[in-house]
């Protein structure tokens, strides 16, 4: 088991010293030596000193872990619209809505580093009126983003002498939806503070020894559920063999049809609500005072028996089209790296499921993605919803949900439940799709709202 509560350590060389004394995990990541460790984390992540659990958990995926620092590094480090100590607290005020502890604690103590002030700490009652002003849009894009209107964007840019600027909302928004679904991330692979006598169950696991073409060496398949878990890999190998060639010898179906298809999905996934696994969580005073309206959640886009807004068509506000260049135009280094980050979790593959090699996972990635959007409301006109129930057990839709929708519930046995006999490179892979989906959904819904005020 690799943990990183090494306070003397410096940089590299004393992470690694550090993490030869801890265990079989680290072990084996170490195992092709200091050089090997270097390139697999990269050392533009290194160079911030010892990785933390995130980072750790991360580096399972190097290519993406690379892009992620990068957004990351432009969104707290490098000059912008805000200023530094406000990003810190931005951060917190996100991770606060899904009472992430992990990433309050963290960026607490950067607050202070950055030069901070303490009293804010106390409480977002001590902050200026300015920030305290992102408190709404704060809790719409953590719970309900679809109820996020250019009225919503127009009380924050034209409220006088605590107005904000288009540069600095966008950079706000960036950096609410970012720990938003980064404390889905912490969640969802069961991320606990460095020390922590629990431990980290995905950090117990090698990184890749070369790049992106494998997956993890010595990271071994799921040993839960015996005969049958291996039956389930196989059958969802079926599944994906068997849609493959209708794609190839069936006509599309109508779009009545697909649209149909969705609206079933969309309503199905009201009965996806892990209730024996949910406990209702008091939040604790240290989380509390950075949240105003703690009652305020997560509630199925489509609830039975009220009205709910309209779908949002992606081919009517899409990410390529629209939200890129949008932020693009006020903030143009963000625009860049958001879409290089999207497009590294979108394409990523090993082309492995399970005991099996040489597969096209597309369609299951797809069928991921896509399902998170969904649960969001988000519908492709292009996209057969069917397969989302061909390919998508349902354990494995109870985690998805919790992890995007309402993380802070999410239990040990929902990660233990779904794909049995799959590696915990695997399940990780799966939750940086869900962290880029969730975000991704997130910033649309708030970008469609800055260009309707725009316009």
């Amino acid at each position: 088991m690799i943990v990183a509560d090494a306070e003397n350590c410096a940089g590299i060389q004393g992470y690694i010293a550090y993490a030869k004394c801890s265990g079989a995990g680290a072990a084996e990541i170490l195992q092709q030596g200091p050089e090997a460790f270097e390139h697999q984390l990269g050392l533009e992540v290194l160079a911030s000193g010892r990785p933390d659990n995130v980072m750790l958990v991360m580096g399972l995926h190097p290519d993406y872990l690379n892009s992620f620092w990068k957004m990351q590094g432009l969104l707290l480090r490098v000059d912008g619209p805000l200023p530094c100590p406000w990003r810190h607290y931005i951060a917190i005020m996100a991770s606060a809505r899904h009472q992430c502890s992990y990433l309050i604690s963290f960026h607490m103590t950067e607050f202070l580093q950055v030069g901070g002030d303490p009293e804010w700490l106390l409480g977002i009652h001590r902050v200026p009126q300015k920030l305290r002003n992102l408190n709404e849009i704060n809790k719409l894009l953590a719970h309900r983003p679809w109820l996020v209107t250019k009225e919503h964007i127009e009380a924050l840019l034209t409220t006088g002498e605590h107005s904000w600027s288009l540069a600095e909302l966008i950079q706000a928004v960036v950096l609410l939806t970012h720990y938003h679904s980064l404390a889905s991330f912490v969640f969802g692979c069961g991320i606990l503070p460095e020390g922590d006598p629990e431990g980290n169950p995905a950090l117990q696991v090698p990184l890749p020894s070369s790049g992106q073409s494998s997956p993890p060496n010595g990271d071994p398949l799921g040993s839960s559920g015996g005969f049958d878990a291996v039956r389930e890999v196989e059958a969802l190998m079926e599944r994906m063999k068997i849609l493959q060639e209708c794609q190839l010898q069936e006509e599309a179906a109508s779009q009545e049809e697909m649209e149909s298809r969705f609206e079933l999905e969309k309503s199905e996934s009201l009965l996806v609500a892990p209730t024996s696994d949910i406990l209702e969580l008091t939040p604790s005073p240290d989380v509390l005072c950075f949240v105003e309206d703690p009652t305020f959640g997560y509630e199925d886009f489509t609830r039975r028996g009220t009205q709910t807004p309209p779908t949002f068509r992606a081919q009517d506000y899409t990410w390529e089209d629209h939200g890129y260049s949008l932020i693009q135009r006020l903030y143009p280094e963000g625009g860049q790296l958001l879409d290089e980050k999207f497009q590294v979790v979108y394409t990523l593959t090993y082309n492995t499921i399970a005991m099996h090699s040489g597969v096209d996972t597309s369609m299951l990635r797809r069928a991921i993605w896509n399902y998170i959007h969904c649960v969001f409301g988000i519908r492709y006109d292009d996209y057969d919803y069917g397969e989302v129930n061909q390919l998508l057990e349902r354990s494995l839709k109870v985690y998805i949900k919790t992890v995007a929708c309402y993380p802070e519930k999410t239990t040990k046995r929902m990660y233990s439940h779904f794909w049995r006999h799959f590696r915990h490179s695997e399940k990780v892979h799966v939750n940086l799709l869900l962290l880029e989906a969730r975000m991704q959904a997130a910033l649309l819904y708030a970008l469609r709202a800055i260009t309707r005020y725009m316009t």
